[in-house]
């Protein structure tokens, strides 16, 4: 993107701050919900949220969310875009708001026809070309990137699987216990864990119709995450984060994400150096193939031998984003996120890297939250008839949640026995396994040294689960199919 206005150098961040501030070009974050960048509408003047479900029954004066109009059925994110940007009430919005000019759009995911139609629209989509994404998020290919950066992962074999016998011959080196993971998929859906024949048969068709799959040797892990940014004067990296994974009161998925806590004891400083140096090796790594912007590595210590392997990347905002981008130093220095949209912004800027990086590193600027990302796991499909507002709530002595007022993020969020939840299942929606209900943010741990979930934060799952009322329909209802409707895909 050029400079059409020949506009100043920016020097640091204080004109960085104040460029966005009086930003004039509309920009539009265009997804299901407005989770993954909640908060930033309040860093860049005339940007506007563009959603599929009103998680704020009308009362977010950023979010616009068009009537219900006749669609296909939605099998991804990328669908729900663009039948948003085919949606005539957004249209007509987007001519509003544009008038004469162009705008911007960021999504969570999209597509090769989201592009086409940004384009008709007049909007200047601040990602990397799909194309580009879709290869660097192949988890085969995101291997190969992280050895050419030097970043071990793993050890594993990329190979094409032919049968079982041949799986054993081609890993023995890796030993009886394996992981197989395909190119794509997300919530461990297209991650299988084998260790002899039977559980190789429960996936083999999926195993074999891949091009190529990649085969890790089990080790005894706990995740971790962190988010970074591609710029042009190199990778600002965010906070090392503990990942929740496969918590069967949260998520339906073995090895599901469910959350993540940023915590400043969670990692030896050790431990956090070396996160952030795979992943400013990582990041130049994606500049050389022309990759920009927001990414987030996933990372998976060994138990036995702490070590810290590449786990996957995601290069995109992600789930963790709102984590990030409403930290303690976020709002010292400027979120993680306006440095990927300057990066596409088209103006000239001077940044001193290093100095974020290091100044971000510091324990002293994380300030300890946690987030819990909540599914419904049971496996018969009904009908919600009751469900809590987004909005503030506080965790009271009998396990009930008591909802105190209306806010748009965790702002006003100070203890620990409150948290801000965003709703996403509404009423007369389905609850259907795997199905989001929402995300609770609160301050403090959420977890033990052990990795399970505290007692708090138990209490706060029953609590918001109490809040939802729902029943399995009767009549010609009873028998449709809620995930033909609304789509089992990751909302996040």
């Amino acid at each position: 993107m050029t400079n059409p206005n020949d506009e100043p150098t920016l020097h640091g961040l204080s004109d960085i701050r104040r460029y966005f501030y009086r930003n004039e070009t509309p920009t539009f974050f265009i997804s299901a919900t407005n989770f993954n960048l909640i908060g930033i509408d309040e860093w860049v003047r005339s940007f506007r949220f563009i959603n599929y479900i009103d998680c704020f029954d009308g009362e977010h004066p950023s979010v616009f969310v068009p009537s219900e109009a006749p669609h296909r059925p939605f099998t991804s994110i990328e669908d729900i875009n663009n039948y948003l940007l085919e949606h005539k009430e957004v249209v007509d919005y987007l001519k509003t708001r544009l008038g004469e000019g162009r705008g911007r759009a960021v999504f969570l995911f999209f597509d090769e026809t989201t592009e086409a139609l940004c384009k008709e629209l007049g909007l200047d989509v601040c990602f990397p070309p799909a194309k580009l994404r879709t290869m660097v998020d192949d988890k085969i290919e995101t291997t190969r990137i992280g050895n050419r950066a030097g970043i071990a992962s793993v050890p594993n074999v990329l190979t094409k699987v032919d049968s079982y016998k041949h799986l054993r011959e081609t890993t023995k080196a890796l030993g009886e216990q394996l992981v197989l993971q395909t190119a794509f998929g997300d919530s461990g859906h297209t991650t299988f864990f084998v260790s002899n024949e039977e559980e190789y048969q429960r996936h083999e068709a999926e195993i074999l119709e891949a091009p190529e799959v990649k085969v890790m040797k089990r080790i005894r892990c706990r995740g971790a995450a962190q988010e970074a940014c591609v710029t042009r004067h190199g990778t600002i990296v965010g906070p090392l984060m503990t990942e929740l994974v496969g918590f069967p009161s949260l998520t339906p998925y073995k090895g599901g994400w469910c959350g993540n806590e940023v915590l400043a004891d969670s990692f030896t400083q050790d431990v956090r150096d070396q996160a952030r140096a795979m992943t400013i090796a990582f990041g130049n790594e994606l500049k050389e193939l022309g990759y920009r912007g927001y990414f987030e590595l996933d990372f998976l210590r060994d138990l036995d031998t702490d070590t810290l392997y590449l786990g996957e990347v995601n290069p995109r905002i992600t789930g963790a984003s709102a984590m990030t981008n409403l930290a303690a130093f976020a709002h010292a220095d400027a979120p993680l996120f306006l440095f990927h949209l300057l990066e596409f912004s088209g103006v000239p800027f001077e940044l001193d890297v290093d100095e974020i990086n290091e100044r971000w590193s510091d324990p002293s600027n994380i300030d300890g939250w946690g987030q819990l990302v909540m599914k419904h796991t049971g496996d018969v499909a009904e009908i919600v008839t009751g469900a809590p507002r987004s909005g503030v709530y506080r965790l009271m002595p009998d396990g009930t949640a008591e909802f105190i007022r209306v806010q748009t993020h965790r702002r006003t969020v100070e203890r620990e026995d409150e948290g801000f939840f965003l709703r996403i299942t509404k009423p007369g929606d389905w609850l259907y396994e795997g199905a989001d209900l929402g995300i609770l943010i609160t301050p403090g741990r959420l977890m033990t040294d052990e990795f399970e979930l505290n007692d708090r934060a138990r209490r706060w799952i029953d609590a918001i689960h109490g809040c939802y009322v729902s029943h399995v329909p009767e009549g010609p209802h009873a028998i449709a199919s809620p995930v033909a409707e609304v789509g089992n895909f990751k909302m996040l």
